[in-house]
């Protein structure tokens, strides 16, 4: 139990990291949440050569009003790895914007350190990809 598994989270209430977000999505995210039954046009938004997503009123189109994610089981890896990020090619815990981020564990920061930099070069070949950009992926 911890904070990447979402235990801490959902235990204070906190949902600091699904405001304003700047959560970008991979292929895989929007497949998995159109298989939901959602449209990309209504939960994502294209900015910085990536697909984010999309906010309403500063919240994540996801978040619920009683401060729940909506897909949670099926939410992006970025959250699922949040509040982990990765600065000058080494994992560091997001103090500056996680008012929990103190109580992730040294063990969870290795455990998912590779994971999160995984991402970042996923994200980062996405960026050239015009499959992804044009999102010609889900047509297959």
């Amino acid at each position: 139990m911890g904070l990447l598994d979402g235990t801490i989270c959902i235990k204070m209430g906190c949902f600091n990291c699904c405001l304003e977000t700047e959560m970008p999505l991979t292929d895989e995210d929007i497949r998995r949440i159109v298989s939901l039954g959602y449209k990309p046009k209504d939960f994502t938004v294209f900015r910085g050569g990536l697909w984010r997503l999309r906010n309403i009123d500063g919240r994540c189109v996801f978040l619920g009003e009683d401060g729940m994610c909506k897909i949670y089981e099926h939410r992006p890896i970025g959250c699922r790895l949040y509040p982990l990020i990765e600065i000058d090619g080494r994992c560091v815990v997001d103090a500056e914007y996680c008012p929990y981020a103190y109580m992730i564990s040294e063990e969870e920061v290795k455990r998912f350190c590779r994971d999160v930099i995984q991402l970042n070069r996923l994200l980062e070949i996405l960026k050239e990809d015009s499959t992804y950009r044009e999102l010609r992926f889900l047509r297959k």
